[in-house]
């Protein structure tokens, strides 16, 4: 009798510390759309690159938070000169890369200069243009000049394409990424799935997981019953839009909508005839009805827009009203440019569902005004290589997800091949403009600018659907920036 009430005591000691019995899981499935093409954000414009190693593996001077607020990085603090030009920051000490090497501004001069190189293959070197000079004062103190003010300069530092780079190891950062994040890459099993681990190195606060797997579901027939079943515990941007009642109804799960910077678009190859005539760009305009491919695409979550710029930000201008939906208009337009009989194209269409189904709802729309469109499905992989990269296409659908990134358009050499001397103005002016007011304004000249011009043909802001485990949280709910920050996300009782 002793010696069963001493084992009950015991087992109860246990209940009721919950600490040995009922431990807090540690690891974590997560599904993702987009397999990245490769793992480094200073070499690449895959958007997915980033949803598996920003703020996990690479870190940045600074960083992006979930409502897309700067906030420290690597860099604790920094101070501004007086004429806006010279940044001078302050850097964590005792950090290290992933290899055991130590991180000092050293790697910050080189990441920046690798950046700013002209042969750099940043995606968006752009961001780093205004860089005159990067001095290394000490170990711990680093100063950047620029060439004039920038308003947007720590916002910058704080993208995935400005993470910080150890220079022994950038050389084989797209196969095994080394950062000096709180996660360690661990394996990539191509075409599945991608699993970072805990770093027990790291400098700053530690993670509450230990393990998260970023496994690759491209479509929802698939992602669905592997949330259903639990096999996957989460899908930040799930591809589920048509099933969002029946997963609602699972107690199990939790649904979140919230906002993206993914701006959804028709893009037009405005290098190639016919698209390089503006009747016939702002005919296609006419013809596109934005609650049609809304409602076809993602089930009508969807914020509808005029211009390249997110209706949540507050320089936002509504032009929806500028190409009504107006299939005779449209028509005498074609008719205008010559083209009264319509023409065939191309759409070379990406595997998320919004393009596959929203490009099919597009297809149809063009057709009533004679432009027939051959539907051509491409892998992710393919549309990086064919569409973005080698500028071969017609028309595509695709979200940017890119913050803030209305001056995609000033580039000369960006894959849509638009160019305004009056837009690349208006943007040289913005980037050396730190006052909010004059921003805000210039902002708004910028988007009429595009709404007239019609370079593309402009959607619906993409939404975030997210779902997950309801004992999870921590996960962003809205994405100011293309990420799956892991660095709070945690398991409750």
């Amino acid at each position: 009798m002793t010696k069963w009430t001493s084992v009950l005591a015991a087992t109860m000691l246990v209940l009721a510390s919950g600490t040995c019995a009922f431990a807090a899981r540690t690891d974590l499935v997560l599904g993702m759309v987009l397999e990245p093409p490769h793992l480094d954000p200073t070499a690449g414009a895959a958007a997915a690159i980033d949803e598996v190693v920003y703020t996990n593996v690479f870190e940045g001077l600074t960083k992006i938070g979930p409502t897309g607020e700067v906030l420290p990085g690597l860099a604790e603090s920094w101070e501004i000169s007086q004429d806006g030009k010279t940044y001078t920051f302050k850097l964590h000490t005792g950090v290290k890369f992933h290899d055991g090497t130590e991180f000092n501004a050293d790697d910050v001069k080189f990441s920046l200069e690798r950046a700013i190189a002209p042969d750099t293959v940043n995606a968006q070197k752009a961001l780093f243009a205004k860089i005159d000079t990067i001095e290394v004062v000490d170990p711990a103190t680093v100063k950047i000049t620029l060439k004039q003010p920038q308003g947007g300069f720590l916002y910058n530092l704080g993208w995935g394409d400005a993470v910080i780079v150890g220079s022994e190891s950038v050389a084989t950062n797209k196969e095994k990424p080394v950062g000096t994040g709180p996660f360690r890459f661990q394996n990539w099993a191509r075409g599945s799935s991608i699993t970072l681990v805990k770093n027990p190195d790291y400098w700053g606060e530690p993670v509450s997981l230990d393990k998260a797997e970023f496994r690759i579901i491209p479509d929802a027939a698939a992602a669905i019953p592997a949330l259903l079943s639990g096999d996957v515990q989460a899908f930040p941007s799930a591809p589920v839009a048509e099933a969002l009642d029946q997963i609602k109804a699972d107690a199990r799960l939790k649904v979140v909508i919230g906002s993206t910077e993914g701006e959804t678009i028709l893009s037009m190859n405005n290098k190639k005839a016919p698209f390089d005539n503006k009747l016939v760009r702002q005919a296609i305009s006419y013809a596109l009805n934005r609650e049609e491919i809304n409602a076809g695409a993602i089930n009508g979550l969807g914020t509808p827009i005029g211009s390249h710029f997110a209706p949540h930000n507050p320089a936002y201008v509504d032009l929806i009203g500028t190409y009504p939906h107006d299939l005779e208009k449209a028509k005498a337009l074609l008719a205008e440019a010559g083209l009264a009989n319509g023409f065939s194209a191309t759409i070379k269409l990406p595997p998320p569902p919004y393009a596959r189904q929203g490009g099919e709802v597009i297809a149809a729309e063009l057709a009533q005004i004679g432009i027939n469109l051959e539907i051509i499905p491409l892998e992710w992989a393919q549309w990086l290589e064919q569409v973005f990269t080698g500028k071969d296409f017609d028309l595509t659908v695709i979200s940017h997800v890119e913050p803030n990134d209305i001056d995609i358009y000033s580039r000369p050499d960006y894959y849509i091949g638009y160019q305004n001397p009056a837009f690349n103005k208006v943007i040289q002016e913005l980037d050396a403009t730190a006052d909010e007011a004059k921003r805000k304004d210039l902002y708004g000249q910028a988007q009429k600018i595009l709404a007239d011009d019609a370079p593309v043909g402009f959607l619906f802001q993409l939404p975030k659907v997210g779902v997950w485990d309801a004992k999870l949280e921590g996960l962003w709910e809205n994405t100011p920036i293309p990420a799956n920050d892991l660095t709070k996300v945690k398991w409750t009782e």
